[in-house]
Protein backbone atom coordinates (compact mmCIF):
# COMPACT_ATOMS: atom_id res chain seq x y z
CA UNK A 1 0.00 0.00 0.00
CA UNK A 2 2.76 2.47 0.88
CA UNK A 3 4.45 1.84 -2.46
CA UNK A 4 1.38 2.93 -4.45
CA UNK A 5 2.21 6.63 -4.62
CA UNK A 6 0.94 9.03 -7.22
CA UNK A 7 3.34 9.84 -9.99
CA UNK A 8 4.39 13.50 -9.72
CA UNK A 9 5.67 14.61 -13.13
CA UNK A 10 8.96 16.42 -13.25
CA UNK A 11 9.30 19.89 -14.69
CA UNK A 12 10.81 18.47 -17.86
CA UNK A 13 7.84 16.10 -18.34
CA UNK A 14 5.39 18.96 -17.90
CA UNK A 15 7.24 21.11 -20.42
CA UNK A 16 7.33 18.30 -22.98
CA UNK A 17 3.62 17.54 -22.49
CA UNK A 18 2.59 21.16 -22.98
CA UNK A 19 4.85 21.81 -25.99
CA UNK A 20 5.41 25.39 -24.79
CA UNK A 21 8.88 26.88 -24.64
CA UNK A 22 9.66 27.85 -21.01
CA UNK A 23 11.82 30.72 -22.26
CA UNK A 24 8.72 32.32 -23.78
CA UNK A 25 6.31 31.47 -20.97
CA UNK A 26 7.92 30.56 -17.63
CA UNK A 27 4.61 29.63 -16.00
CA UNK A 28 4.42 26.38 -17.99
CA UNK A 29 6.22 24.55 -15.18
CA UNK A 30 3.58 25.50 -12.63
CA UNK A 31 0.96 23.31 -14.27
CA UNK A 32 -1.79 25.86 -14.83
CA UNK A 33 -0.48 27.49 -17.97
CA UNK A 34 -3.25 28.71 -20.25
CA UNK A 35 -6.21 27.26 -18.37
CA UNK A 36 -7.40 30.37 -16.54
CA UNK A 37 -7.85 32.53 -19.62
CA UNK A 38 -11.32 31.26 -20.57
CA UNK A 39 -12.48 31.43 -16.97
CA UNK A 40 -11.32 35.03 -16.60
CA UNK A 41 -13.11 35.99 -19.83
CA UNK A 42 -16.31 34.30 -18.64
CA UNK A 43 -16.11 36.12 -15.30
CA UNK A 44 -15.56 39.41 -17.14
CA UNK A 45 -18.63 38.88 -19.32
CA UNK A 46 -20.67 37.84 -16.27
CA UNK A 47 -19.77 41.00 -14.35
CA UNK A 48 -20.41 43.21 -17.38
CA UNK A 49 -23.88 41.64 -17.71
CA UNK A 50 -24.41 42.07 -13.96
CA UNK A 51 -23.54 45.75 -14.26
CA UNK A 52 -25.96 46.18 -17.16
CA UNK A 53 -28.72 44.47 -15.16
CA UNK A 54 -28.14 47.10 -12.50
CA UNK A 55 -29.68 49.62 -14.90
CA UNK A 56 -33.07 48.17 -14.01
CA UNK A 57 -34.32 49.91 -10.92
CA UNK A 58 -35.71 53.07 -9.45
CA UNK A 59 -32.98 55.62 -10.15
CA UNK A 60 -33.75 59.28 -9.78
CA UNK A 61 -30.87 60.51 -11.89
CA UNK A 62 -28.96 59.01 -14.80
CA UNK A 63 -25.47 59.63 -13.41
CA UNK A 64 -25.33 56.10 -11.93
CA UNK A 65 -26.38 54.66 -15.26
CA UNK A 66 -23.53 56.42 -17.04
CA UNK A 67 -20.94 54.99 -14.62
CA UNK A 68 -22.42 51.50 -14.80
CA UNK A 69 -22.52 51.49 -18.61
CA UNK A 70 -18.98 52.88 -18.88
CA UNK A 71 -17.67 50.21 -16.47
CA UNK A 72 -19.46 47.44 -18.40
CA UNK A 73 -18.12 48.72 -21.73
CA UNK A 74 -14.58 48.87 -20.34
CA UNK A 75 -14.83 45.27 -19.08
CA UNK A 76 -16.26 44.02 -22.38
CA UNK A 77 -13.60 45.99 -24.26
CA UNK A 78 -10.84 44.32 -22.26
CA UNK A 79 -12.32 40.87 -22.90
CA UNK A 80 -12.72 41.59 -26.62
CA UNK A 81 -9.20 43.01 -26.85
CA UNK A 82 -7.75 39.91 -25.21
CA UNK A 83 -9.73 37.63 -27.52
CA UNK A 84 -8.57 39.61 -30.56
CA UNK A 85 -4.94 39.46 -29.48
CA UNK A 86 -5.11 35.70 -28.83
CA UNK A 87 -6.85 35.02 -32.14
CA UNK A 88 -4.38 37.06 -34.20
CA UNK A 89 -1.27 36.02 -32.30
CA UNK A 90 0.11 34.02 -35.23
CA UNK A 91 0.20 37.10 -37.48
CA UNK A 92 3.16 38.60 -35.59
Amino acid sequence: MAEDKLHQPSLQEVIEASSVDPNDEPSVGWGWHGHANRFIKAVGVFFAAFLLFMLIGNHESRIEDIYVVVAAVIILGLVANDSYKKRNKWHR
